[in-house]
């Protein structure tokens, strides 16, 4: 391979990589955000009074 073929494909290796770490970014930003979405959804969801008794009749 000549000088220009390596340097070439280093270039692309490097782009490559360089898409596939901000791909990861997003991916990882948007994974932290639907987590603090779910943790306020449970939080809002929790009743305090929910399973402290039981109406059972027979």
């Amino acid at each position: 391979m000549d000088i220009a073929a390596v340097s070439m494909s280093l270039s692309q290796s490097r782009l490559s990589q360089a898409v596939s770490v901000q791909v990861l970014s997003l991916a990882k930003g948007q994974a932290e955000a639907q987590g603090q979405d779910l943790v306020k959804m449970m939080e809002k969801s929790a009743d305090p009074n929910l399973g402290k008794s039981l109406d059972i009749s027979i």
